[in-house]
């Protein structure tokens, strides 16, 4: 990440600074760019009586701007528009060619800073890619953000720059095309980011997957010509609250082709690169909880393979035998997530775990329902479901309840077999999660679809184009709350 967020005491003199004001202020306060001529500081208050929200002023040697706070009818809500501001203020930064940027937050509880700064560094982000002409590989200019005041401390602006780094993580992995990302690079990136960020990691090859007779991630690998893994990553560090482990299950298709099942290539596999963004999501979540070493127990499971319809492939009729011992008939090879997912979860029993939360892009039947707005979730735990979405407020990366009725089993119920992989037209997220939910017995469980904002197809202000590393946030806010 090239873009540090850093903490200082004060501001120096003819600095590049950003005042947030209070929402609804219309006249400039005395504490804010003290050095300003009168002439600039009735500018300044013409445009806030226009009600302008975002103004800056250019001192030739400096730049001055002012973000005014938003009036919103929650504190979440008003720290989302201050993200967006936060874009808004990189999009200047960039046509100012600013280098280091001071904030200065003058709101009544010193709230606003920690979002605006958010916004920015969410916005600076670049996939390096794999573009050769020098043009296209010119770094950004701005390379610092200062926090100011006594509101805020180094250890609080260091948390916000490893959450920045994981989602970052998870956005170059999703971003990263499957000529350079297959099962085993995913694994090693994992076991990479391990390394860097204190946490074990432990990769098991297509033979330890085949004496486990994992036959859900052996099937949807029968197609393709390379060997699947599966990444067991573990961060316990001493002195942690929780006597059982929180486990995070992420699919990692890396590319989906649909398998036999094939899919249309336009917007539909030529896309499929992000397939594996709930995996990305999990090594992304591990990353910022360890880098700011926080006190509990994760363990992180990844299933990985590309779904392909090579001459081996399973097919639609096959009935496959998963790691649990339950019998699945595919009827459709392109519903392949939730047959990896299948084995991830009943692995996950082992560990005896205090909740279990999978992540994947899973159905177009979520998408279709919520939009890339919000995240489709379903689970058998009430206590931990309320407590994800107040965490998905606060960090605006929210979480729709889908319901788990017993009818939706008659949706998934075979006549050959224990279930099939393929529900009805209708509620079909909402089967794809009661599949999972006959794996994930003995545990607390909850299950985020998250098909529509992982993978965003045009900007999206600081969630951007491409990857967005959509629930990383949302669970290192989740899990710091259970620490």
């Amino acid at each position: 990440m090239s873009l540090q967020l850093t903490y200082a005491a004060t501001a120096p003199a003819a600095a590049d600074t950003v005042f947030i004001l209070p929402a609804g202020t219309t006249t400039l306060p005395d504490a804010a760019a003290t050095d300003l001529p009168d002439v600039a500081r009735q500018y300044v208050n013409d445009q806030l009586a226009a009600d302008s929200k975002l103004i800056s002023l250019n001192h030739f040697t400096h730049q001055h701007y002012f973000v005014v706070a938003a009036d919103k009818a929650t504190p979440a809500l008003a720290a989302e528009a201050l993200r967006k501001s936060g874009h808004q203020m990189y999009a200047r930064l960039k046509t100012d060619k600013v280098a280091a940027l001071y904030v200065q937050d003058l709101t009544s509880d010193s709230a606003g800073a920690l979002p605006l700064a958010e916004g920015i560094a969410l916005s600076a982000y670049q996939f390096a890619g794999y573009k050769t002409d020098e043009k296209s590989q010119q770094a950004p200019t701005l390379a610092q953000v200062y926090l100011t005041g006594s509101a805020f401390t180094t250890q609080l602006v260091q948390e916000l720059q490893a959450v920045v780094e994981g989602v970052f993580l998870a956005r170059d992995l999703v971003n990263a095309p499957y000529n350079k990302l297959n099962a085993t690079q995913f694994a090693e990136r994992m076991a990479a980011a391990g390394e860097e960020a204190g946490f074990q990691t432990e990769i098991l090859d297509l033979v330890r997957i085949e004496a486990l007779r994992m036959g859900g991630l052996l099937g949807v690998n029968q197609g393709s010509p390379e060997p699947p893994t599966f990444t067991i990553m573990e961060y316990k560090p001493e002195g942690a609250t929780n006597a059982k482990p929180f486990v995070l299950v992420g699919k990692g298709v890396v590319y989906d082709t649909g398998g036999l099942s094939l899919k249309p290539t336009p917007n539909s596999m030529d896309m499929m690169k992000c397939d594996m963004a709930g995996g990305a999501a999990v090594v992304g979540t591990l990353y910022a909880l360890a880098k700011n070493q926080v006190p509990l127990h994760v363990i992180g499971l990844v299933p990985a393979t590309d779904n392909r319809p090579g001459g081996p492939a399973f097919a639609p009729g096959d009935v496959l035998t998963m790691y649990s011992g339950l019998t699945v008939e595919v009827l459709n090879t392109d519903a392949e997530g939730r047959l990896i997912l299948a084995d991830a979860l009943a692995f996950a029993k082992k560990y005896d775990p205090a909740l279990v939360i999978d992540m994947a892009t899973l159905t177009g039947a979520a998408a279709r329902a919520i939009g890339q707005e919000g995240i489709v979730g379903m689970g058998t735990t009430d206590d931990y479901m309320q407590q994800l979405q107040q965490s998905g407020r606060r960090v605006h990366e929210r979480v729709v309840e889908f319901p788990l009725w017993e009818e939706y089993a008659e949706h998934i119920k075979s006549d050959i077999a224990d279930i099939k992989n393929l529900g009805r037209a209708e509620a079909g997220a909402i089967s794809a999660g009661k599949f999972l939910e006959r794996f994930a017995e003995g545990y607390p469980w909850i299950h985020l679809d998250i098909a529509a904002p992982a993978y965003l197809m045009a900007p999206d202000s600081y969630r951007g184009k491409g990857g967005t590393g959509t629930t990383v946030r949302l669970l290192y806010d989740f899990l710091k709350t259970q620490a």
